[in-house]
This record gives C-alpha cells, sequence and structure tokens, in this order.
C-alpha cells in the first residue's frame, strides 16, 4: 500500500464546491492540491495550488493533469468511470471506478442492493413503451419516475400520480431509460456519512437527521431525534454497505424512516455529501479532512461532535432582492459561515452554508430557522430603496467570487 503523505500531491476532478472544502483542508494538512475543471475560476480553484482548465473529455488534458498528482478522487460522481478506469490503469485512483459505475446508473444501483438485501422501495426498470406498463403494474402510485443518469438534487425525476400521468411524465423525460419507484412514505430522512480507509477500517459520524425542500437539502439537524435501536440499525446498514462495494474514502448512505420504524435505504453518495457539513466545525475531524486521510492510506480520525448543530444550505434566491444581511447572521455568536466563491447567484443554487451550534438542539433549530429569515427581512427604509430601485435581473451576477467574510 502506497501511503501518500502531506508534501505529496492530490488531485480533484471536479471544482465544486466539495472540491473547494477538501482542497482547504488539503492545504492546511500540507498537500499540494491540483483540480481539474472546465470553469477557470471555480469555487475549488480558488484555493487550490493549480488548476487546469478542461472538460473532462479532452483525454489528453485530463491524462497530463493526473501524470502531476499522486492520487486521484472526484467531487462528484457524474466523473465518467469509464474515463476513471482508463485512469486506473496508471494511477491510484479512489473511489474506484467500478463504484462509479454502480452508483451512475440508478438501475444498477437498485439492483446492486437488491442482490445484497439491502432494504430498498419497490422499483422497475423502464426503458419501452412495454416495461413502462409492467413497470406500472409492479409499483404502488404514487410513484417517482427516475432518469438512470445524471439526476442529483431532484433533477431528472418527476412524481406520477396514476397509469395515464405516468404516460405523460415519460414523455416529459423524453422516453429515456428510467427506474420506476414507489414513493416511500417516511416520517423522517436520515443520512450516515462514514469514512473507510484503505486497511478497511470504518469511522462512522453522529447519524443526521435532514430536511428538504423543492428536493434540495434544507437543513440538517446532528444528533439526530431518534432512539438508539434506530441509530445502530442506520449504521449497521451505512458499514455493511460500504464494505460490500468495498469503498475507500467518505460516502453518504441517504435513508427514509417509514412510520413502522423501518429504514429503507434511498442513495449512496460516492464522496464527501450536504449532509456531512456539519463536520466542517463541530466534529473533531471534518468529512473533507477524513476523505484526504482514507484516500492517502492515513489513520482515520476522530469523528466525536464537539457541540449539536444544525446545518442550513443558502441558495441562491436569498440573493433575490440583493446580498442577505450578513451582518444580521454573523451577529451570532455560535454561527459559523462557509461560502462557496461562486460568482453568481441563482434559484436553487448551492452558494454556501451556516452552522449553529448550542447545547440545546430544539432552540438552535428554531434560531437557525429565524436567522436564515432575518437575513432577507428589510426594514422599511431598505424595502423603500428595493422599491424604488428594482433589480434589472432577478438574481444577481456577483462583481467578485463570494466568499467567506474574514
Amino acid at each position: 500500500m502506497n501511503i501518500i503523505l502531506p508534501g505529496g500531491t492530490i488531485g480533484i476532478l471536479g471544482g465544486g464546491q466539495l472540491g473547494r472544502m477538501l482542497a482547504m483542508e488539503g492545504r492546511r494538512m500540507g498537500y499540494r492540491i491540483g483540480v481539474l475543471d472546465p470553469v477557470e475560476n471555480c469555487p475549488a480553484a480558488q484555493v487550490a495550488d493549480f488548476c487546469v482548465q478542461s472538460e473532462l473529455t479532452n483525454t489528453e488534458r485530463v491524462m497530463d493533469f493526473v501524470s502531476q498528482v499522486d492520487v486521484v478522487t472526484i467531487e462528484t460522481e457524474l466523473v465518467p468511470w469509464m474515463l476513471l478506469a482508463d485512469i486506473e490503469t496508471g494511477q491510484a485512483t479512489r473511489p474506484s471506478s467500478s463504484v462509479l459505475a454502480l452508483i451512475q446508473d440508478r438501475l444498477v444501483q437498485r439492483e446492486f442492493l437488491q442482490d445484497h438485501r439491502f432494504p430498498q422501495t419497490p422499483f422497475a426498470s423502464v426503458k419501452d413503451h412495454t416495461t413502462l406498463t409492467a413497470a406500472a403494474q409492479h409499483v404502488t402510485f404514487p410513484a417517482i419516475l427516475k432518469k438512470r443518469r445524471s439526476g442529483y438534487d431532484g433533477k431528472g425525476q418527476i412524481r406520477a400520480t396514476g397509469v395515464d400521468h405516468l404516460n405523460e411524465v415519460w414523455r416529459e423525460l423524453k422516453e429515456v431509460p428510467c427506474v420506476l419507484e414507489a414513493v416511500a412514505p417516511f416520517k423522517m430522512e436520515l443520512s450516515v456519512v462514514l469514512a473507510r480507509s484503505l486497511q478497511g477500517d470504518i469511522q462512522l459520524y453522529p447519524l443526521a437527521e435532514n430536511a428538504h425542500r423543492q428536493n434540495i437539502l434544507h437543513t440538517t439537524r446532528v444528533p439526530a431525534r431518534v432512539a438508539d435501536t434506530i441509530r445502530l440499525r442506520a449504521e449497521e446498514l451505512a458499514v455493511s454497505l460500504s464494505e460490500a462495494l468495498d469503498y475507500c474514502g467518505v460516502m453518504a448512505v441517504e435513508l427514509f424512516l417509514l412510520e413502522d420504524d423501518t429504514l429503507l435505504i434511498n442513495e449512496i453518495a460516492p464522496r464527501p455529501h450536504n449532509s456531512g457539513h456539519f463536520t466542517f466545525g463541530a466534529c473533531v475531524t471534518s468529512q473533507f479532512e477524513q476523505h484526504l486521510r482514507a484516500i492517502c492510506g492515513l489513520p482515520l480520525g476522530d469523528t466525536s461532535l464537539m457541540h449539536p448543530v444544525v446545518m442550513v444550505n443558502l441558495l441562491g434566491d436569498l440573493w433575490r432582492n440583493g446580498p442577505p444581511r450578513w451582518d444580521r447572521l454573523l451577529a451570532h455568536p455560535q454561527v459559523r459561515l462557509h461560502l462557496y466563491g461562486k460568482t453568481h447567484a441563482a434559484p436553487g443554487r448551492k452558494m454556501g452554508h451556516f452552522l449553529l451550534m448550542a447545547d440545546n438542539p430544539d432552540q438552535s433549530y428554531q434560531q437557525a430557522e429565524d436567522l436564515l429569515q432575518s437575513m432577507t427581512d428589510a426594514d422599511s427604509q431598505e424595502k423603500d430603496f428595493l422599491v424604488k430601485n428594482p433589480a434589472k435581473e432577478p438574481f444577481q451576477k456577483l462583481s467578485r467570487p463570494l466568499e467567506t467574510p474574514a
């Protein structure tokens, strides 16, 4: 096993916010960080040692980038698995191309879970009109028709209320290969973020309780409000899944908790996860440092929670009428703000997040919601200004990349 110590170079395919936070933690640990992304001033490039601007389809530039690093990792599961397989022939790549191949095809992922007897919602493959009809007989409605590839944050999936509606939904999805999944009547959404090392050691982060809005993660609260028996079952599922995948690095397992306390696996993320952002400030070792420890062959760090915490995503919608009121947010002494350096705000775009740490989780959750609301509440003078100076566009193009205030 090749251990990569500080001073070595880590290559990240993808330059979004996950790549940015990986780069920040990597540089703090003494690693050189290279990023490959098609956008010149992507969030990760702003904090990396070097950036190669390239599409992933440019094999020559990708391979040149790979030749400059000691290990390759990803910040998005949309990296083509076949490209990763080519890279693996000459370079350490974690997670592996086989994991990515499974994750990138929703049907393959569902069949893998089925073959390994992991609990999940009923599903059926849809590839033509015949299988569409068969799927409607196998899966109860309401159901969700999801593209087999390239879906995230609710994209590429539409809810179907019945057989007739299902035909309309499939046409709306351009009749591409899909998976029809029964809607799980959950009472809570949970996620387990864990790390598995090259040696097979595993460290689990505290179970997270998640709430979504418009299919995008809105808040994460930790610890989750569940009984220890449920927490232990969730952890057992995640550990078993990581071992079945022979995984290396940080991964997340999203779960549905049903009314009868049954747990179902919803999705698998082969990378640091949005619901794990609470670790970057509230745990001894962040998920980003942990991922780097794992892929570099180092011992895993302590995952202990230092404070109960609430994480709130900051979407581009906050910029609808101008910059959010950062002064109001940062007036709270237990807030930790992360902004991602993105150059324009748009509806549903993840621009940053904040953590609120306090001893009373229920109280801090309401405080976090109040703080979020206060960032866009204008006083009468500000409202008058906005009426007199309406924005020409609903969302801003920022004059410079938006980063966390010093």
